[in-house]
């Protein structure tokens, strides 16, 4: 007979379970995890509230230009061409239509169009670094974008980020917003950064990782990756706990 405790523990052991799959909040490698890290018992918030300081990207429908990361300047960027697509998927394997998918990056020389990032690297006028899309009805993303660079940041002496791309999912409305980052193979940065082995499961980081993929390469133009995204179940793409430049 299965008892209250035994339909606790199993609901414990898969909050457990979960959470290995996340990133740390409380990761001591990473300093500002430590200095930032919730230490207090969730409030409950008014949602109407919350949305009227959301933030909002864009003033109009989404565009399929936007998807296009190097036609957004009178000149081309900088950098080597690459194309990112995937599904956007629930834990049941079932594709989420219709989601809008963002991503922010930085340049080929490893630096936001950003005033916080002021470390010696050159700016692209031609590169903003900021797209967005719907994903079709069968879950599909796509952006067409240029490599990021690694850049360095303050976290300890000689730190640096590998290449990243940045990716903001919203549910239904912002409060179900949903922030990770994707990654490049083969990278040799990995053991070295604190955010990424934030993630302590090496399965779920392996999640953060794209894949090349030559059928979505395009000759003499792009290389291509493709990265799934997963938003629930025990197989769900880690996500970001603290939406920072970095």
């Amino acid at each position: 007979m299965t008892t209250q405790a035994d339909i606790d523990r199993e609901i414990q052991a898969g909050l457990d379970s979960s959470r290995e799959h996340q990133p740390r909040l409380d990761y001591p490698a990473y300093r500002s995890s430590i200095l930032r890290h919730p230490t207090k018992a969730l409030q409950p918030v008014d949602p109407e509230g919350v949305e009227l300081w959301a933030p909002c990207f864009g003033h109009s429908d989404v565009g399929e230009a936007e998807a296009d990361l190097t036609i957004q300047h009178s000149g081309e960027p900088q950098g080597s061409r690459i194309t990112v697509s995937g599904r956007v998927l629930d834990g049941d394997g079932r594709a989420v239509p219709h989601q809008l998918v963002e991503i922010w990056q930085a340049n080929a020389a490893g630096r936001y169009a950003h005033l916080r990032d002021q470390h010696p690297a050159p700016l692209d006028p031609n590169f903003s670094g900021q797209g967005r899309c719907l994903t079709d009805a069968d879950g599909w993303y796509k952006f067409t974008t240029i490599q990021p660079g690694p850049y360095p940041w303050r976290n300890h002496l000689n730190a640096w980020r590998p290449a990243h791309i940045h990716f903001s999912l919203f549910g239904t409305d912002f409060t179900q917003r949903l922030v990770t980052q994707m990654y490049f193979p083969g990278d040799p940065l990995f053991p070295l950064d604190p955010i990424f082995q934030s993630v302590t499961d090496p399965k779920a980081r392996e999640a953060l990782i794209a894949t090349y993929e030559h059928d979505l390469t395009s000759p003499e133009f792009s290389l291509g990756y493709r990265w799934d995204i997963v938003l629930t179940g025990s197989h769900r793409t880690p996500l970001d706990t603290d939406e920072e430049l970095a």
